[in-house]
């Protein structure tokens, strides 16, 4: 039987049997792998520190403690042999550098299926590659590091920058306590977080690119890394992290100075900020915390009416590590978003010259030692109907206005080695884009969108 054939056979099976053979894949994996060896190959941090990556993640990229003191001493731990330098006429050392260049590579090959075909395409796309990246990651100085990842898109059929974060990270004393202060130049909000809770590193960490989504997002979830921020940050006694950023536009593949061609330009500066409290005890850890972001920009050009969105955001991420090895993790996210949109709303873009979209998720996973991990999350965003934002359309549209839209995710991940990584992930969706049926105003219902997505993760 073909491919073609067998997706065929497997969208013309009802609901309830297409669940039953999911979960019969799921098995079947989980049997393949059961005899797997334990050993780790080592991407540019762990050959930089000399440990294995199980010290940073549980399974990339989810954090563990060790992790998240990683990156917020800015990526400078070593464990092997500096090439270094010392002053001729002082005590003081010019130069310190890995003796190795901290190059890693990744790839992702997926295979994804959707229960209704949209119009004119097919049920399912393979994809090899669907990402390819290459990272220059790693200590640059005693106290500087960087986390560099450049990306192809094969939808695109381009190379280039898509996450930046450099560091300066140091010590002092406040009160008798430690206190980390540091200094991060990145091009997203939220890409310096290290809690698994924000948008850019929170659940699912992979998904397909073929299959349909909603169409409605915060401004911290649709962040696209075109810009160039800056902020200074600090852990006190390592309770309570604080951090303040402001960001301006920095797109890429445009003419510079800033002219009548840009698209989404933040006017001025836009502030963003988090607050966070943690605490670790045997076995488990607790963290609670705010943040947000307050951005105005123009929709087309540098001059004009302005779209402002205030986004303000609360999260919680709770650990629990068992005697024998395991780990159960979980996340939860609310973001309120309030919309000012003169310059849409003036333009015709919009029905409504104010809105709001709200968005909450949660997710539970269990890390079975070594070798694999199970997790489920639920989605859903709500928000103020609006006709000129959410028009109907195949697919994509609203029949009623409203950018609603909820669901569950169910993924099981098999780790054969920690840099090595096959997802089988199902998305389920409740409702989609206002409705649970004929959603778009053509017929198509939001269970006509749920997913099979099967992904390979490699790093080395």
């Amino acid at each position: 039987m073909v491919p073609g054939s067998i997706t065929k056979f497997v969208q013309s099976m009802p609901e309830s049997r297409k669940n039953r053979l999911f979960f019969l894949l799921s098995v079947i994996g989980m049997l393949i792998v059961l005899t797997a060896p334990a050993n780790y190959a080592i991407p540019s941090f762990a050959r930089q520190t000399n440990l294995s990556c199980n010290y940073c993640h549980y399974a990339y990229p989810e954090l563990t403690s060790f992790g998240r003191m990683f990156k917020l001493n800015g990526y400078t731990m070593t464990n092997i042999p500096a090439i270094e330098a010392e002053s001729p006429d002082s005590d003081r050392t010019e130069l310190s550098i890995l003796n190795t260049l901290p190059v890693s590579a990744m790839i992702q090959t997926s295979f994804s299926s959707v229960s209704k075909a949209t119009p004119g395409a097919s049920s399912y796309a393979a994809e090899l590659p669907q990402q390819i990246s290459m990272f220059l990651s790693g200590e640059i100085t005693p106290k500087i590091g960087a986390y560099l990842q450049f990306t192809y898109d094969p939808t695109a059929g381009t190379f280039g920058l898509d996450m930046i974060d450099v560091r300066y990270a140091n010590h002092t004393t406040i009160g008798g306590n430690d206190f980390l202060y540091g200094l991060t130049l990145n091009n997203n909000p939220t890409m310096q977080d290290v809690w698994n809770t924000t948008p850019i590193w929170g659940f699912p960490y992979v998904g397909s690119d073929a299959t349909p989504s909603p169409t409605a997002s915060t401004l911290l979830q649709a962040a696209p890394g075109t810009a160039a921020g800056l902020g200074i940050y600090g852990l006190y006694d390592k309770l309570i992290y604080a951090e303040v950023s402001f960001y301006h536009s920095a797109i890429q593949g445009v003419s510079y100075p800033e002219d009548t061609t840009w698209t989404g330009t933040i006017k001025g500066v836009a502030p963003y900020w988090r607050l966070a409290i943690q605490h670790q005890w045997q076995g488990q850890y607790l963290e609670v915390g705010t943040f947000g972001i307050s951005q105005s920009q123009y929709p087309v050009g540098i001059t004009g009416l302005t779209d402002k969105f205030t986004d303000i955001g609360f999260d919680a991420q709770y650990e629990c590590t068992n005697e024998a090895g395991g780990s159960w993790i979980a996340h939860a996210t609310y973001i309120t978003e309030k919309q000012n949109l003169d310059a849409t709303y003036n333009a015709g873009g919009s029905a409504n010259p104010t809105d709001n979209l709200n968005s909450f998720k949660m997710d539970l996973t269990y890390n079975f030692p070594q070798w694999a991990a199970l997790s489920a999350g639920y989605f859903t965003t709500s928000g103020t109907a609006d006709a000129g934002l959410y028009a109907p359309g195949d697919v994509t549209g609203s029949l009623n206005g409203e950018p609603n839209s909820s669901g569950e995710i169910l993924q099981l991940t098999f780790i054969p080695w920690m840099n090595t990584q096959f997802a089988f992930q199902y998305n389920i969706y409740n409702t989609f884009n206002g409705g649970s049926t004929n959603y778009d105003g053509s017929g198509r219902n939001a269970s006509d969108n749920n997913s099979l997505y099967l992904v390979g993760w490699l790093l080395f």
